[in-house]
C-alpha cells in the first residue's frame, strides 16, 4: 500500500488541480491555537529569520516549542559545529512542528529537524548523526555546487534541442540528467562520511548514523503511517539507496573501532522526549485509523475500510491505493450564498450543472455534484458547518459502484462532535516507561494508543529501534504512544 499511495500522489495533485479546488482560497482546517509545549519555560531567543526560513516554517506547521528539547538540540549543534571544518560558522537549528521524519539545511547555516524525526531517534548520537549530516552539507557548500551543476544540466538540455536525430537528442538529455543525479548521490555520500567523522570527533557513537538510517527506512515502510512522511526533499530522499548509505556509514564508522564507542545518552535522551507531542498537531485535527476528527472545529468523518488517511494543515487526503483519491478541506462561504450557488461559482471545473442536489447531512445543509475533467470523474460534496463550509472532493480514474458507495458513506459519516466527545479527545504523546519483569514486545505494543491494532507492534519496534541485535530487558526504557 505504501508504494501505491506514493504512486497515486501525482494523480491526486493533477486531479484536484483540475477541479479548481482551493485556488485563491485560504484553507481553514488549521486553528489559531499555538502548539502545546511540555514545559512553561520561555523559548531561547532567535535572530531574525530570512524569507526562505519563514517559508519552510510555514510549510511544516510552524515551530514546535519545547524548552527541554530545544536546549538538548542546541547543545548538540554547538558540540558538532565546534569540531566541524568551520568551527566559527554560526549555525542554528529550528524544530519544525511536523510529524514527518525529515531534516534539511539552508546554505545560510539554518538547520531544520522535525519533531517526528526527534521522536524516532533513540539516543543523542542518532539525532546528532542527522544534525552532523546537515552541517556537512553547509560546510561542504553543497547547495551552491548543486546549483552550478543544475545550471550545467539545463544548458546541456537546451543544446540538445537543436539536434534533429531523436536518439542523439534523447541520449544527450539522459546524460545531463544522469550527471545531475550522480552529483547529488556523491554529495549525500560525502555528507554521510563527513557527518560520521564529525560524530566521532565530538565523542558520539559513530555507528549511530547507520543505525538511524535503518530506523528511518523501517518507518517509511509502515503502510498506514504515510501521513508522517513528506513528499519532497529530505534526509532519505537522496539518490543512494538506504542499504548503500547504511553500508557506507558503517565502513566509515569502523575506521574508528568496533561498535560500542562514544556517547549515546540513551536514557537521558528518552527522558527528555517524555510527553512530546506525537503525530498530528491538535490545531490540524487527528487521524485515528479511518477517522479524522478535529476537536477545535468540532467535526469528524470516517473513510471506508480500504482507504488510508493523510492529514496536513491545509487538507486531509485519502486514497484507496488504486484508482480513487479524496481531499477534505474547509473554506469561508457567505451565509447568504446557498451551497448550490457556491458549487456553481466557478471553482469546480467540468461541473455537470444538472447533477447538483441539495441534501442534509447530520441535520446540516449540504449539496452534492459531479464533474468530468480529462478522463477523471469527480464527486463533490459540501456541508455548511459553524463558521465554515466543509468540502469533500472525490477523484477517480476508474469510477464504479464502489466509488459512489465510498463517496456516499464518507459524506454521510460527517458529523458534529458533542462537547463530551470533544472533551474526551486528546492528542498523542510520547510516554517513556520502564520494561517490567515478564513484559514482552507484544505486551508493551498492546499499550500503544491511537494506532490501528495491526500497526501497534510494527510501530513499537520501529519507534524503539528494536531488532535481533537489540532485545529488551527488564528496566530498559521504551517509548509508547498514549493519549
Amino acid at each position: 500500500m505504501a508504494g501505491q499511495l506514493r504512486a497515486l500522489a501525482l494523480s491526486i495533485t493533477l486531479a484536484l488541480a483540475a477541479c479548481g479546488g482551493s485556488v485563491g482560497e485560504k484553507p481553514l482546517l488549521t486553528t489559531s491555537q499555538p502548539p502545546q509545549t511540555t514545559a512553561s519555560e520561555p523559548s531561547v531567543a532567535r535572530p531574525a529569520r530570512t524569507q526562505e526560513h519563514l517559508k519552510l516554517i510555514g510549510a511544516y506547521g510552524g515551530v514546535y516549542a519545547n524548552p527541554q528539547i530545544e536546549a538538548m538540540v542546541n547543545g548538540l549543534v554547538e558540540r558538532l559545529v565546534a569540531v566541524s571544518s568551520q568551527p566559527d560558522r554560526e549555525m542554528r537549528v529550528t524544530i519544525l512542528n511536523s510529524p514527518a521524519v525529515n531534516a534539511f539545511a539552508l546554505p545560510s547555516g539554518d538547520l531544520f529537524v522535525t519533531r517526528g524525526l526527534i521522536a524516532l531517534a533513540n539516543d543523542e548520537s542518532e539525532l546528532a548523526a542527522v544534525i552532523a549530516h546537515e552541517i556537512s552539507h553547509v560546510t561542504a557548500d553543497h547547495a551552491r555546487l548543486r546549483q552550478r551543476q543544475a545550471q550545467a544540466a539545463a544548458l546541456a538540455k537546451r543544446v540538445s534541442d537543436v539536434v534533429t536525430d531523436p536518439s542523439i537528442k534523447a541520449d544527450s538529455r539522459e546524460t545531463a540528467e544522469l550527471s545531475l543525479a550522480t552529483f547529488s548521490q556523491q554529495q549525500e555520500l560525502e555528507a554521510d562520511e563527513i557527518g560520521v567523522k564529525t560524530l566521532a570527533a565530538a565523542g558520539f557513537d559513530p555507528f549511530a548514523a547507520a543505525r538511524f538510517l535503518n530506523s528511518m527506512a523501517r518507518f517509511a515502510q509502515l503502510p498506514s503511517l504515510n501521513a508522517a512522511s513528506e513528499d519532497g526533499p529530505g534526509f532519505l530522499s537522496s539518490h543512494p539507496s538506504t542499504p548503500a548509505r547504511v553500508d557506507h556509514a558503517k565502513r566509515v564508522a569502523r575506521s574508528f573501532g568496533a561498535p560500542g564507542l562514544g556517547r549515546t545518552a540513551h536514557n537521558n535522551y528518552l527522558r527528555t522526549l517524555d510527553g512530546t507531542l506525537y503525530g498530528d498537531d491538535p490545531r490540524e485535527g487527528f487521524v485515528r485509523g479511518r477517522e479524522f476528527a478535529h476537536v477545535e472545529l468540532g467535526i469528524a468523518f470516517t473513510v471506508p475500510d480500504n482507504y488510508v488517511l493523510k492529514n496536513t494543515s491545509a487538507a486531509v487526503l485519502a486514497t484507496d491505493g488504486a484508482h480513487t483519491a479524496i481531499r477534505f478541506d474547509a473554506v469561508a462561504v457567505p451565509e447568504s450564498e446557498s451551497l448550490a450557488q457556491y458549487l456553481r461559482s466557478g471553482w469546480v471545473k467540468g461541473l455537470i450543472d444538472d447533477s447538483i442536489r441539495s441534501e442534509t447531512v447530520d441535520g446540516l445543509e449540504a449539496a452534492v455534484a459531479s464533474a468530468l475533467v480529462e478522463g477523471w470523474s469527480f464527486r463533490i460534496g459540501v456541508v455548511r458547518g459553524p463558521r465554515r463550509v466543509y468540502r469533500f472532493i472525490f477523484a477517480s480514474s476508474k469510477p464504479a459502484a464502489a466509488y459512489e458507495e465510498a463517496f456516499r458513506s464518507t459524506m454521510n459519516s460527517f458529523r458534529l462532535l458533542s462537547p463530551s466527545q470533544r472533551a474526551a479527545m486528546r492528542p498523542l504523546r510520547i510516554r517513556v516507561i520502564p520494561v517490567r519483569p515478564n513484559e514482552s514486545v507484544e505486551t508493551l505494543a498492546k499499550r500503544m494508543q491511537g494506532v490501528d491494532e495491526e500497526m501497534k507492534r510494527p510501530l513499537f519496534e520501529t519507534l524503539n529501534g528494536l531488532g535481533e541485535d537489540r532485545p529488551l530487558a527488564p528496566g530498559d526504557l521504551v517509548k509508547i504512544t498514549t493519549e
